[in-house]
């Protein structure tokens, strides 16, 4: 995307905002694992290829971006810095949460971890997204298919997709549960209320939300 003069004027404030947004997104996902609830569709394939092959769930996360960004080049897609930093920063920090994290039992305390990792999450997309350096590299997947294929509907597209990897997550042993349908339900909502509050717009400019993130 092109920067006009005023966004480039804010680029600190939206370099900030990208990896703070990036941080919490990893922090949020840690928060949803270690809860031991169930994870969103793409994390329950991550948690299904970390156990087959030994791999940390961060490590695996990254590496699992890697391969989606592949499968921009035939979609004519190019990345951001967004979605680079998106493949890099979320899976370290992951790992840098499950590291410091405790080892949770008590089931109240374990749903406060679920909520919390919901919530943040909405935060946390909403930022990265606001920041308008990129998005990341399996909304992009969407977004670039979408755009290939306009007969096919935004929402058909992204219900097949986080389907087929919640599927194969599965497969692979994936941890599925309440929390994969409470995020379903809230990270929606919960990103859309957060966008027009963190969304970086020209300063000549009224603050737009952008379209709900996929």
């Amino acid at each position: 995307m092109a920067l006009t003069g005023n966004l480039r004027d804010r680029l600190p404030r939206r370099l900030v905002q990208l990896y703070a947004g990036l941080a919490l997104y990893g922090a949020s996902m840690a928060f949803m694992i270690e809860s031991h609830l169930g994870l969103d569709p793409w994390n329950v394939l991550h948690h299904g290829l970390s156990r087959r092959t030994g791999l940390s769930f961060g490590i695996a996360t990254i590496l699992a971006g890697i391969l989606v960004l592949l499968l921009w080049v035939p979609l004519r897609q190019r990345p951001g810095l967004g979605t680079v930093s998106n493949v890099l920063v979320v899976g370290l920090v992951i790992d840098a949460g499950l590291a410091v994290l405790p080892d949770v039992r008590a089931v109240t305390a374990r749903g406060a971890l679920l909520v919390a990792g919901v919530l943040l999450n909405g935060l946390a997309t909403a930022l990265y997204l606001g920041a308008r350096l990129g998005p990341g590299p399996r909304d992009g997947l969407m977004t670039g298919y979408v755009a290939r294929h306009p007969g096919h509907s935004v929402r058909l597209v992204r219900t097949v997709i986080e389907v087929s990897a919640l599927g194969l997550g599965w497969l692979l042993g994936g941890t599925v549960g309440i929390g994969t349908v409470a995020y379903a339900l809230g990270i929606g909502p919960l990103t859309q209320a957060f966008l027009p509050l963190v969304t970086v717009a020209p300063a000549d400019s009224p603050t737009r939300p952008l379209a709900e993130p996929v």
